[in-house]
């Protein structure tokens, strides 16, 4: 059996690995968020800077982000959305490669190991992503609620499954503050229209938590917002040439 790494020889070997920043953003996600930020703490890729953007809330979500210490960064901006949040975390961050983690999410333990280890065998490779598996929250009474799983495991184009090398993304553009519900929508929708060079892995990256406060659950905005991000895409796409006029209106 090898010998156990020594704790200073693993600490220098850890110094030569890319650093990946993860960006929380919480509003008002007090019951959810620790486990959260646990998910993140106990990757087993540990090169990682972990940055929480409190949107404003009004609950207790400050102070369990800052129950973690000095294992964080705790910043609060006023309230403005989710993608204002996204794009505040960026600016703070220092990574090579970026992640993102909904408050009320969870990531499996190995996601920052194989997501590094496809990008580590692909220098071309800008991003990956993985499948999800859906959950009902353990809080939720089944008999009193019409939550149901519809798909319990499907690929993710999300940013709960997302690792990007930072010179992509700051190519693509930041998350756009119009929208609420489908900022990440937008932001993938512009980086397939730049040609993203990206990858599915078979494995379950991300845990996303269904539970009666789930902001996607607000489906006639949700609607509303998804309707105008197609029009723009497809608007900007006949403006490059890439979509033919003939049969659309």
């Amino acid at each position: 059996m090898p010998s156990k790494q020594p704790k200073d020889e693993k600490s220098r070997a850890d110094m030569t690995e890319p650093l990946i920043s993860v960006i929380i953003p919480v509003y008002n996600c007090e019951q959810y968020l620790a486990a959260a930020v646990e998910s993140v703490l106990g990757q087993t890729y540990q090169t990682i800077e972990v940055i929480v953007i409190d949107d404003g809330s009004s609950d207790r979500s400050g102070a369990v982000a800052q129950s973690f210490g000095k294992a964080i960064v705790y910043h609060k901006i006023d309230h403005s959305g989710g993608a204002t949040a996204l794009n505040h975390g960026v600016d703070l961050s220092q990574g090579e490669y970026l992640a993102f983690l909904d408050a009320d999410d969870l990531w499996v333990e190995d996601k920052l190991t194989w997501q590094m280890a496809a990008l580590s065998q692909d220098s071309e490779l800008e991003a990956v992503f993985g499948q999800v598996e859906q959950f009902i929250s353990p809080e939720i009474d089944l008999n009193t609620t019409n939550l149901t799983i519809q798909t319990k495991v499907s690929p993710a184009y999300h940013k709960d499954t997302l690792l990007i090398r930072r010179q992509s993304f700051e190519q693509i553009g930041r998350f756009n503050a119009q929208f609420q519900l489908v900022d990440f929508i937008e932001w993938y929708l512009r980086a397939t229209e730049q040609g993203l060079n990206s990858l599915m892995l078979p494995q379950i990256l991300a845990k996303r938590r269904l539970h009666q406060t789930n902001t996607t659950l607000r489906l006639p905005q949700y609607r509303v917002e998804y309707a105008r991000v197609l029009k723009a895409s497809l608007d900007r796409r006949r403006k490059l040439g890439k979509v033919s006029t003939d049969n659309n209106p």
